[in-house]
C-alpha cells in the first residue's frame, strides 16, 4: 500500500504534516476528514501522476465532458467557496457527486490543487473540457482573490452564451433542411426520373426542344460522373479542412468571413456582444482593465478582430484613454457604442456600460437573425420551385408533340 506524505490543517487553522498508508487519493481524503483535517498539498509515491493511472487511462472520456456538466459544476463551486468552504473540499465534495467522465476530470483537479497546483493551471491541464476564456478568468479571480464571484459569473456567461447560440442554430435549421431536401429532389430528378422519360423520346425518334436536350444532357453527365464529381467534392472538403487548420488557413478564413455581405456583419456583431460581456464581467469583479482587455478579447473567436484588438489594447498601456483605443477596430466596434463607451469611461461606469452593450446588441442581433431566416425561406423556396419547374416544363413540352408522331 503506498505512503502519501502530506500537509493539512487542522481546525485550530495549525498547519500539521504527516505520512498515511492509503490505497489511493480518494481514501487518503477521508482519513484526514475523519481526523478534522484539511488537506493542503500531498505527495504521491514515486511513479504516479499528479491525476493517477486511472485519470490517464480515461483521459480520452474527458473531452466528452458535456458543457451542461461544466456549468452545473461551475455554479456549484461558487455556491460551496462562497459558503467559506476551502478549494480542496469544494472539488472533492463534486467529485464525489459527479458521474462518468465529469467524475473523472473533477476528480483530477482536485488531485492537482490538493498537490498545491492553482485552479487555473489545474484546469488548463484538463484539455478539451475548459476554455481558453474560462481559464484566464479562473486565474483573475485567483489572483484578485474574488474566485468565487469570478465562477459565478462565469456561470451566467456560459448560460447567456448557450442560449445565444441555441437561438443563432434554431434561426439556421429551417434553411439548411430546405437546402438539403432541393439537393435530394434534384439528384432523384436528374438521376431516376429524367433516364425514364429519355428513353420514351428515343422510342418515338422525336425532335426534342433545346430545353428537353440540355435537361437530357445534364442528366447524362450527372449519371457518368456524379460520383466522380463527389468524391472530388470530399477530396476539397477534407484538404480545406487540413488546411483551415494551420495558422495561414485560419487567419485567411477569419479575414474573409468578416468580408462577407450579410454573414459578416452579423459575425462582428456576435464577437461584439461575447467581447463587451466578458469585459463588463470583469471590470465588475475588480479586475484590472488591461487584464480585463487581455482576457476578454480570447472570446472574439476570430484572429482578424483580435489583432485589431491587440493594436488598441497596445495603445491603452501606453496611457491612452480607452474610447480612443477602440477607434482602431472600426469593424468591432460601431460609432454609437463608442459613444457609450466615451461617456462611461468619463462617469467611472464602465462595467455597467459594457454589460448593457451586451444585452442591447444581443436584442438586436436577435432580431437581425431572424429577419434574415424569414427572407431567406421565401428566396430559397423560390429557387427550388423555379429549379423543379424548369426540369418539369422540359419533360412535358415534348409531350406536346408525341401525338403527331403518333398521328
Amino acid at each position: 500500500m503506498p505512503v502519501y506524505e502530506y500537509k493539512a490543517v487542522d481546525r485550530g487553522g495549525a498547519v500539521v504534516g504527516g505520512a498515511l498508508d492509503a490505497p489511493n487519493r480518494q481514501d487518503l481524503f477521508r482519513q484526514l476528514d475523519g481526523r478534522g483535517l484539511s488537506a493542503v498539498s500531498v505527495r504521491e509515491p514515486a511513479g504516479r501522476s499528479p491525476g493517477g493511472a486511472a485519470t490517464r487511462t480515461a483521459l480520452w472520456k474527458r473531452n466528452r465532458v458535456p458543457q451542461r456538466a461544466i456549468h452545473h459544476f461551475t455554479h456549484l463551486l461558487s455556491s460551496l467557496l462562497r459558503a467559506g468552504i476551502p478549494l480542496s473540499r469544494a472539488l472533492q465534495t463534486l467529485h464525489r457527486e459527479a458521474e462518468g467522465a465529469a467524475q473523472v476530470t473533477w476528480k483530477a483537479l482536485h488531485d492537482l490543487v490538493a498537490d498545491g497546483w492553482p485552479l487555473a493551471d489545474a484546469m488548463a491541464q484538463q484539455q478539451g473540457v475548459f476554455g481558453a476564456v474560462y481559464v484566464a478568468m479562473v486565474r483573475a479571480g485567483e489572483m484578485g482573490g474574488f474566485l468565487d464571484v469570478v465562477l459565478e459569473q462565469i456561470a451566467d456567461f456560459q448560460l447567456r452564451e448557450r442560449d445565444l447560440r441555441s437561438r443563432v442554430v434554431a434561426a439556421l435549421v429551417y434553411p439548411i433542411v430546405l437546402l438539403t431536401l432541393a439537393l435530394g429532389v434534384l439528384v432523384f430528378l436528374l438521376v431516376f426520373f429524367i433516364p425514364r422519360f429519355k428513353a420514351i423520346f428515343e422510342d418515338f425518334e422525336a425532335a426534342l426542344p433545346l430545353l428537353t436536350r440540355i435537361i437530357v444532357q445534364v442528366s447524362e453527365w450527372a449519371q457518368q460522373y456524379g460520383l466522380f464529381v463527389l468524391a472530388a467534392v470530399c477530396l476539397a472538403a477534407f484538404a480545406a479542412r487540413q488546411w483551415l487548420h494551420t495558422e495561414q488557413g485560419r487567419r485567411e478564413r477569419d479575414r474573409r468571413v468578416l468580408t462577407l455581405p450579410l454573414l459578416g456583419a452579423l459575425m462582428a456583431s456576435f464577437a461584439m456582444t461575447r467581447f463587451c460581456r466578458m469585459l463588463g464581467t470583469l471590470l465588475g469583479s475588480g479586475v484590472p482593465l488591461v487584464s480585463s482587455l487581455r482576457v476578454s478579447r480570447e472570446s472574439l473567436g476570430n484572429q482578424t478582430l483580435i489583432d485589431m484588438l491587440d493594436s488598441a489594447m497596445g495603445r491603452v498601456q501606453r496611457g491612452e484613454r480607452l474610447t480612443d483605443s477602440l477607434r482602431d477596430c472600426p469593424q468591432l466596434f460601431p460609432g454609437s457604442v463608442l459613444e457609450i463607451v466615451s461617456v462611461a469611461e468619463e462617469t467611472g461606469c464602465l462595467d455597467k456600460e459594457f454589460v448593457r452593450i451586451a444585452d442591447s446588441t444581443e436584442k438586436e442581433l436577435d432580431h437581425r437573425l431572424r429577419t434574415a431566416v424569414a427572407m431567406a425561406e421565401p428566396v430559397i423556396l423560390f429557387l427550388i420551385a423555379a429549379l423543379i419547374g424548369v426540369i418539369f416544363i422540359g419533360m412535358v413540352l415534348p409531350i406536346f408533340s408525341l401525338q403527331d408522331y403518333i398521328n
